[in-house]
């Protein structure tokens, strides 16, 4: 067996969304913070990201984390989040993800009833707390970054809809929200494609005309997640299809989108704080949210979000690249 690059990981899911948890074969990306390292990693070792998420080892919507020394003394990981999409400041689903499978691996000093997981990300530090029964992770409620409302009721022209209003919000990435009804489209998976097409063709717009740029890093910039909502049924407050770039959609709720949505809803006065707030995925999964308290970044008010989800451990495995491979960067079809 010949190999070239070797790397090691625990896959999982969190609600539905795949979570490859890189543990070795990366090495030490250099810089001072994960947001450093976050940007060497783009601009020299994104063949590592393609490697690991498009075909044939991912799929059109696979997600991952890679593992890292933290940069700061009071995290006990560094993690660098990865997709086919392209590296993220955070991801919450994968943080939901992370934390299992730290837990449920021994990577972390399991204690019980709550092992607390402090993460150091590229959008900042990031709080785990993991529900554990006999060494078993049962949820996981992680503390986010501070979310907030970007703008409200912005409007862009989109070739194939004409004028779109929507809200965006900041919840680790940013995302347009706006109700699928707006766009005449049943909340169906029936309709996937038509929905599809319209998030991505939002999201063209929104990047050509008003383009987001983070308040205090201007490295956090760009919409790659349009949330098209839906009125909650069964116990959810909302439901949501979203739609991610370059043509996907999430299973889960979405971590970082459900604290965009509470951002959104409490910039708007629908969501006060210390009210839980559930969130269900296109395939049914469900997060619930709660906003903690009220922050400001610069002169922005912010929320202090967190989301509750589980995650479970679907393999481990070692990935390898001959190297005769015809496809040493995976490819996408």
């Amino acid at each position: 067996m010949r190999a070239s690059r070797y790397f090691s990981a625990v896959d999982s899911h969190t609600e539905g969304m795949p979570t490859r948890v890189i543990t070795g074969g990366v090495g030490v990306i250099p810089g001072a913070t994960m947001a450093e390292r976050r940007l060497h990693f783009m601009a020299h070792l994104d063949h590592i990201r393609e490697f690991l998420m498009n075909e044939p080892r991912g799929h059109s919507a696979m997600s991952g984390a890679i593992l890292q020394p933290p940069t700061r003394p009071d995290a006990d990981w560094g993690v660098l989040y990865i997709e086919v999409s392209g590296c993220l400041p955070m991801c919450g689903h994968g943080t939901i993800g992370v934390a299992t499978v730290l837990v449920e691996t021994g990577m972390v000093e399991v204690v019980e009833p709550v092992t607390t997981v402090r993460l150091d990300t590229p959008a900042g530090l990031v709080l785990a707390e993991v529900a554990v029964r006999d060494g078993r992770a049962l949820h996981v409620t992680i503390r986010n970054v501070p979310a907030y409302a970007h703008e409200l009721d912005a409007v862009v022209t989109v070739p194939s809809l004409g004028e779109v209003r929507y809200d965006m919000a900041y919840g680790g990435n940013f995302y347009a929200i706006l109700p699928l009804e707006q766009l005449g489209i049943p909340f169906d998976r029936s309709y996937k494609e038509e929905i599809l097409a319209a998030g991505l063709s939002i999201m063209d717009a929104i990047n050509a005309q008003r383009k987001p740029v983070h308040v205090t890093e201007p490295d956090i910039a760009g919409c790659k997640h349009v949330q098209f909502t839906a009125p909650g049924q069964e116990g959810a407050h909302s439901r949501n299809a979203m739609a991610i770039h370059p043509g996907w959609f999430d299973r889960s709720p979405c971590g970082t989108g459900t604290c965009a949505r509470m951002a959104q809803l409490h910039a708007r006065g629908e969501l006060g704080l210390a009210e839980d707030f559930v969130n269900e995925s296109f395939i049914g999964t469900r997060f619930t949210g709660r906003l903690t308290g009220e922050t400001t970044l610069g002169s922005t008010t912010a929320v202090l979000p967190t989301v509750s989800g589980r995650a479970w451990i679907t393999g481990m495995a070692q990935y390898l690249l001959d190297p005769t491979d015809p496809f040493p960067k995976g490819f996408t079809l």
